[in-house]
């Protein structure tokens, strides 16, 4: 009697839903491997992260399809690709450039955790959307970003975004560091003074 060879398996990773979910319905690339699924960035959107009470006070700068995701006390706002490199000079065109806001971007070559698909359950303590991304709908135009840098380099006036995404990577980046600087200056003032 001939041995059964059992047929090859499926790599897991193929069968695991959430990985499903955002290659097949959002098209958004994932790392391959085993475990967590993790979106990569700089594709089709960077990730602007920020404290989670800073966040909140920046979504009105948002376009209300523009996808928003949480991670305990981190809010990720999704921007255009490409937003991650301009941020440090945005900062410094902004006047904000070396103080310390926690405002942080990734871009090209980096990785998020995927948030939960929205209505599925999670883990504790995972991400999730505030504001998920629509299956079969391009995010990109719901992002935003930087129309014209040369503008800025010039000395002339700030970049617009384009009127249906609702503000634009300028205003949104100059009110996430407001907030930032704001929730980092209460924080120090609540800790308690050192005295000698």
């Amino acid at each position: 009697m001939a041995p059964t060879v059992p047929q090859p398996r499926m790599p897991t990773e193929r069968n695991d839903p959430v990985r499903r979910w955002y290659e097949n319905e959002l098209g958004w690339a994932t790392v391959p491997g085993p475990g967590p699924v993790r979106l990569v960035t700089g594709l089709r959107f960077d990730v602007l992260q920020l404290p989670a009470e800073a966040g909140f006070a920046a979504l009105r700068h948002l376009g209300p399809k523009a996808p928003v995701a949480l991670r305990g006390e981190t809010m990720r706002l999704l921007v255009g690709a490409g937003s991650a490199d301009e941020l440090p000079g945005l900062l410094d065109w902004l006047e904000w450039g070396g103080i310390p806001l926690g405002l942080t971007a990734i871009g090209a070559g980096g990785r998020i955790d995927a948030p939960t698909p929205p209505g599925w359950s999670g883990s504790r303590g995972a991400a999730v959307w505030l504001r998920p991304p629509e299956p079969g709908c391009e995010v990109e135009p719901t992002l935003p970003a930087l129309v014209s840098l040369p503008a800025m380099a010039g000395g002339g006036t700030a970049p617009h975004s384009d009127p249906a995404v609702g503000s634009g990577l300028v205003r949104l980046v100059d009110t996430a560091a407001t907030h930032c600087h704001r929730v980092r200056l209460r924080r120090r003032s609540r800790q308690p003074l050192a005295f000698s």
